[in-house]
């Protein structure tokens, strides 16, 4: 008879307690910072026990990156809206409910002071940047089918993320729409 390991579900426990203590991570990175709590903070904030946390992650830094990535690659879907203007206005409006909503700053400062802890937090910056290049070249790719003549992907990075991550990360004023719809009309050059 054919031996069988344990069956994991999908979902259930091991999902919640996941849940729980990204949750409590990104809520101790928006109240403390990155560095100013322990495995322990966050196993007592997700309601578990700190050999649960060590467990699963092993270490502390792990479970940060495992946040950070986790949190930053959940992407929404590509906008499709039949022209590139609207693709890149519907994304810069997704990205910034991102990285404005509640865990925003918290996962945006989390990820550059992981870049800067060695080759683990670099990963995870360079994985970050990876996602984004390889889903903002898709949405280009496709208008170029389409016979429009887009940006390259740094163009996109440099005029529209840039700006909204600077403005998020250092409190330089808010994503209002009309912000948002400027940087994209900009490198199109519609304004």
């Amino acid at each position: 008879m054919e031996e069988r390991g344990p069956v994991r579900r999908p979902g259930g426990r091991s999902a919640r307690v996941r849940a729980a203590v990204h949750q409590a991570v990104t809520g101790l990175v928006g109240e403390r910072g990155y560095g100013e709590f322990t495995v322990g903070d966050v196993a007592a904030r997700a309601g578990v026990a700190d050999t649960s946390v060590y467990r699963r992650w092993g270490t502390l830094e792990a479970l940060l990156t495992d946040v950070a990535l986790t949190r930053l690659n959940a992407q929404s879907p590509m906008p499709d809206t039949g022209s590139l203007a609207g693709d890149l206005h519907a994304y810069a409006a997704q990205v910034a409910r991102e990285i404005t909503g509640p865990d925003g700053l918290a996962v945006l400062r989390l990820t550059v002071a992981l870049s800067n802890r060695g080759d683990r937090g670099l990963r995870a910056r360079d994985d970050f940047l990876a996602e984004r290049t390889r889903f903002v070249q898709a949405m280009l790719d496709r208008a170029g089918e389409r016979g429009e003549h887009p940006p390259d992907v740094l163009g996109v990075l440099d005029h529209i993320m840039a700006p909204m991550y600077i403005r998020v990360l250092f409190g330089a004023g808010p994503l209002t729409p009309d912000y948002i719809a400027g940087l994209v009309d900009r490198l199109l050059g519609q304004t």
